[in-house]
Order: structure tokens, then sequence, then C-alpha cells
């Protein structure tokens, strides 16, 4: 474990906040992404992690060459000879399935490959596999340099050597997995994707404006962030694209995506990414 390194795919919010914790653990870390901006915006955050890691009240001491543990590539071929790979790509099972088609292209099928996705079960995309044994997921949290807890779910095929792998890789990077079973959304965005679609419901209806809500969430119920905080920076984009597939997943009307969820996303209007969502950055 040592020498471990990690292969994450997906340079957005998600994807940065892995490569900025597991190399601030002394990892080697490879991020891939196709787009040359995602590429540069991950480096940006990465080389500035050393100075602004101080104001998250991290509870470890990041380590002190994290820029020089990070290598950034447009190319999945690039992730040859990593030990372990990550995807955290677009909630979208075509787009996924091609994405493990080529990781086993270049890795080869016994890679452990771990899904951090949302709300798509792991048995279904591990079924894409040759040997779907070893795919597992982790559904990890924002920001995830500072949270030190995430969802493991094992799928129906998923193996004692991915469970053993996955559970080391944590250990190694100080966060505590909570094991589910394997369903759409598992349980926190069955939860908290209810939630946020239902303040922004409100706020779609005129009935609060989004300071109002968030101030309930964390005047009366103590939430360190109210829910349309927390959608801001998991990208509106994301919650969008995970309440349709809860949609899709169950057909139960609950699911039905806010409008105005719709129209943020037609608009460009994404969260803390792109400067604009439900407040101001």
């Amino acid at each position: 474990m040592n020498e471990l390194r990690v292969g994450v795919i997906g340079a957005g919010t998600m994807g940065t906040g892995l490569a900025e914790r597991f190399a601030g653990h002394g990892l080697t870390v490879t991020l891939i992404d196709t787009d040359p901006e995602q590429l540069d915006s991950a480096r940006r955050n990465v080389e500035t992690f050393e100075r602004t890691s101080s104001l998250l009240g991290l509870a470890y001491t990041p380590s002190s060459n994290v820029s020089e543990l990070v290598t950034y590539s447009d190319q999945v071929a690039d992730l040859r000879g990593v030990d372990y790979v990550i995807e955290n790509v677009t909630e979208d099972f075509s787009v996924k399935r091609d994405v493990y088609s080529a990781i086993d292209d270049v890795c080869g099928s016994q890679m452990v490959l771990a899904a951090n996705t949302s709300c798509i079960p792991i048995t279904r995309l591990a079924g894409v596999r040759s040997c779907p044994e070893n795919t597992i997921g982790i559904h990890f949290m924002n920001p995830v340099p500072k949270k030190d807890t995430a969802e493991l779910i094992r799928g129906r095929q998923t193996g004692e050597r991915a469970v053993e792998q996955t559970l080391g890789l944590l250990k190694r990077t100080g966060i505590r997995p909570i094991e589910v079973n394997d369903s759409a959304g598992f349980v926190t965005n069955r939860v908290l994707m209810m939630t946020i679609n239902e303040a922004a419901f409100l706020v779609h209806e005129g009935v609060a404006q989004p300071e109002q809500i968030d101030d309930i969430f964390r005047s009366c119920f103590g939430h360190a962030s109210g829910p349309l905080e927390t959608a801001d920076l998991i990208g509106i984009d994301v919650i969008l694209a995970s309440i349709d597939e809860l949609y899709k997943e169950y057909g139960d009307p609950k699911y039905r995506a806010c409008p105005l969820l719709r129209m943020m996303v037609d608009s460009g209007d994404t969260g803390r990414k792109k400067g604009a969502g439900f407040y101001q950055y």
C-alpha cells in the first residue's frame, strides 16, 4: 500500500476533490478528463490546495508535496500501471459503459474499479465488465478533502478482493465506510435528492427564498449547510441527472424533477463551479 497509485476518471468537483484527498495522504494520482478546460481547472485547484486546505478544518495535515503527486491527462491509456481506479463521470449509464470498456482495455478486467456514482445501481454497472466481481461502489461526499465518511456499496457480484482493496484505500486516506445494500440512489441520495428537489419546488412556487430555506435547515435542524447551498456545491447539473436517474429507475412521480432545476441547467447556472446557482459566487 505504500506505493499505491490511484487512477481517477473525471476532473470535476468530485474528481478534483479525490485527487486532493489522496495526494494529501501521500498517494500518487493520475487524473483523467477529456475536457482540457476541466483539467486546467483541476490543476489550479490542486496547486492551491496546500494553501486553501487550512480553511477547511481538516482532521489531517496534508502532505507537503500534493501538487507533485498528481499528474493530468486526457487519455485513459495513461492509467496503465495504476493499482486502483475510481470513475466520476456523468450520471449516464451509456457514458459509464464506454468508460468501463476503455478501462478494461487499458488496465485489464482484473483491475478493481470503484464507481463513484450518485444513483446508478452498482450491479448494473458491474454487468458491463467481463469480471463484474471486480467492481464496487464508493459514494464519496463533497467536499471530499473534508468529509471523512463514504457509502460503500457491494453489487450482487462484488468479490471479496474488491472489498478488501477498497477498505484498504479508504483506511489509508482516513475515510470511514458505511456499507449499504445496492439500490438506485443508495441511502444518501434517495433522501438528499428529494430534499433538494422539494426545496427547489418551494423556491419555484414562491413559498420561500433560498436564504430562508437554508437558514431553517441550519438554525432549526443543526445542519452545517442547507439543501440549496449543498446543491450549489454538488452542481445543479449533477443534481438534475441524479433525480432523473431515480425517476427512470423507480417510475415514481415523487422523483419528478422540479422545472426550476432544469431551467437552471439549461441557462448554465449550475452552482459554485460556474459562479451562479441558487446563490451568486
